[in-house]
């Protein structure tokens, strides 16, 4: 158990690997647009980490709620199981499930590498052989067309060897202003060097609800200063008069826990059978005997007692898409627990944070994430019900014009109704 509590608290001591501080633009040499793709129209796809699917109207976000009446709004994008982070952000530029492209969450252990996966390590974080699938930038280079990326979960990894044209390693420290600019001169490059889509990252009403929750002043300041930054950037965008479509969408929602009421690691997990990985609200055990299993299982159903779900892999609830039939790299654990809102698991002796995610989304709504866009590609003034983010890949390959042809969770059903 205190093997257990060093590791965690390791991670939430460790600086982020993909916060220190680099604020050079990297530049892919030798690449172009092609005389096709040049036609094409440009989107620029921005997520607001954590901004529940209801804070546009919640905390009044007055330029947003404008932008989306030009367009689509959806009713909620469910998230992903499970709410987290990479995964979610991943699963919208691949259309793929986390199951399924292999990032399943923030933090996991991968059985058959004897890795841990982490967020914070940068290491990890640009080693291409974690991620699955193709993410739309890939599709577009490899179509001839140019992309950007000012931060997305992936685009500091070569995935097929491949990273956006310009690229940024992920930082806090370049301030908006200085980005909005970056973006304008992208669009100002000329034709054959200009980027057709580009990824724009925001982390701070994420920050805000874990901080101090949801409902909290602090949240709802966070969310009217991203809305202002909003106008900033389409406002600053409009100056080039070129054909731009966005797509505003988060990854996950946000929803309050209870801070007092925690629970420990069960007594049934024996350490020296079982890998733990996770914690909050999703805790993996990885068996080192599988013998270990069945038993092991079987004490965790007792010991529940309602506090928690106990689940192995091969009989998890299908609409999560996490068991065994959509584990294709196998990194999901042999038992899994589960917990509902507002319980988590937590096992360091530090007093967890107000807010967080990664609760089912489809049993506890606030996990629901946003999705809006607007632009010449997209109907006028429409709002849909909530749909799954598998299906936003779809979406904006359809925008730029691009073609694929490999399996992917998402359909073009949605696509083909607001576009």
């Amino acid at each position: 158990m205190k093997r257990i509590k060093i590791f965690f608290v390791a991670l939430l001591l460790a600086a982020p690997a993909w916060a220190q501080v680099d604020t050079a633009q990297r530049v892919e040499e030798g690449r172009s647009n092609s005389p096709e793709q040049m036609q094409k129209p440009y989107v620029i796809m921005i997520s607001a980490d954590g901004f529940r699917y209801d804070y546009a109207d919640k905390f009044d976000a007055k330029n947003l709620k404008a932008l989306r009446a030009q367009g689509v709004e959806a009713e909620s994008m469910l998230a992903s199981f499970p709410s987290k982070t990479f995964p979610n952000h991943y699963t919208l530029v691949t259309g793929m499930y986390p199951a399924t492209h292999g990032l399943i969450n923030n933090y996991f252990y991968d059985p058959q590498r004897k890795e841990h996966y982490s967020m914070r390590d940068r290491g990890k974080v640009e080693d291409a052989s974690w991620y699955g699938g193709v993410p739309l930038w890939v599709l577009a280079e490899q179509n001839q067309m140019l992309t950007a990326s000012f931060y997305w979960v992936g685009s500091e990894a070569p995935v097929q060897g491949v990273r956006p044209t310009y690229w940024y390693k992920y930082n806090e420290s370049i301030p908006f202003e200085e980005r909005v600019q970056v973006v304008v001169d992208w669009l100002n490059l000329p034709e054959v060097k200009r980027p057709h889509l580009i990824t724009f990252y925001l982390p701070e009403v994420d920050h805000a609800g874990h901080r101090f929750g949801p409902d909290a002043p602090e949240t709802k300041q966070a969310v009217l200063e991203l809305d202002q930054r909003l106008k900033e950037l389409t406002e600053a965008v409009a100056t080039t008069g070129l054909p731009v479509n966005y797509v505003f969408v988060s990854d996950h929602g946000m929803t309050k826990i209870d801070q007092k009421n925690t629970l420990p690691l069960p007594a049934a997990i024996d350490t020296a059978k079982f890998m733990v990985s996770g914690g909050g609200m999703v805790v993996e055990l990885h068996s080192k005997d599988k013998s270990a299993i069945k038993p092991t299982y079987k004490e965790l159903k007792k010991e529940a007692n309602g506090a928690f779900k106990v689940y192995t892999k091969n009989k998890l609830p299908k609409h999560l898409h996490y068991g065994t039939k959509d584990d294709k790299y196998n990194r999901v654990g042999d038992i899994l627990l589960l917990t509902d809102a507002p319980k988590i698991f937590h096992f360091s002796d530090y007093k967890p944070s107000p807010g967080t995610h990664g609760y089912d989304p489809a049993t506890v709504k606030d996990m629901h994430a946003v999705f809006y866009t607007w632009g010449p590609g997209v109907k006028k003034g429409i709002k849909i019900p909530s749909f799954q983010n598998i299906h936003v890949y779809p979406i904006v390959a359809e925008l730029l014009g691009l073609k694929y042809t490999h399996k992917i969770d998402g359909n073009r059903k949605i696509a083909e109704e607001i576009l």
